[in-house]
């Protein structure tokens, strides 16, 4: 009689463990999904506007020196925790042609992860 009730409470604790494994999945990918659609909203609200990040230095942890485009102006500008400080303003002739022209070709672009990870495997050093 005691073995029997082992048995079953030992059943009822494996659908029980199972249960909360199911509703932890399920979690997980509506997290996923709700990140997912917040990425695409963000990203279609800013889709060809005036202003476009061309290149990012990060100097320190809260540090960092940006050029951007503002129009057809290319200025750099010097980014802290608390300020943003305008350093000089650049000719597009001043700029590297390669970063220009991914500037260009990512426009409205997104790359999926295979091609991100296709370049990164690009770049390793062959054996």
């Amino acid at each position: 009689m005691i073995l029997l009730e082992v048995r079953t409470g030992s059943v009822s604790n494996f659908f029980q463990l199972l249960g909360v494994l199911v509703i932890f999945v399920l979690v997980l990918g509506l997290t996923y999904l709700t990140t997912k659609w917040i990425a695409s909203y963000q990203k279609g609200r800013s889709f060809n506007k005036n202003l476009q990040v061309v290149e990012t230095l990060k100097l320190t942890t809260n540090k960092y020196i940006q050029i951007i485009r503002a129009g057809d102006a290319y200025m750099a500008i010097g980014i802290g925790k608390d300020e943003i400080t305008f350093l000089t303003m650049l000719t597009k002739e001043q700029l590297n042609a390669e970063s220009l022209e991914e500037l260009e070709n990512s426009s409205g672009t997104v790359e999926n992860f295979s091609e991100v990870l296709k370049k990164f495997k690009d770049h390793l050093p062959k054996k």
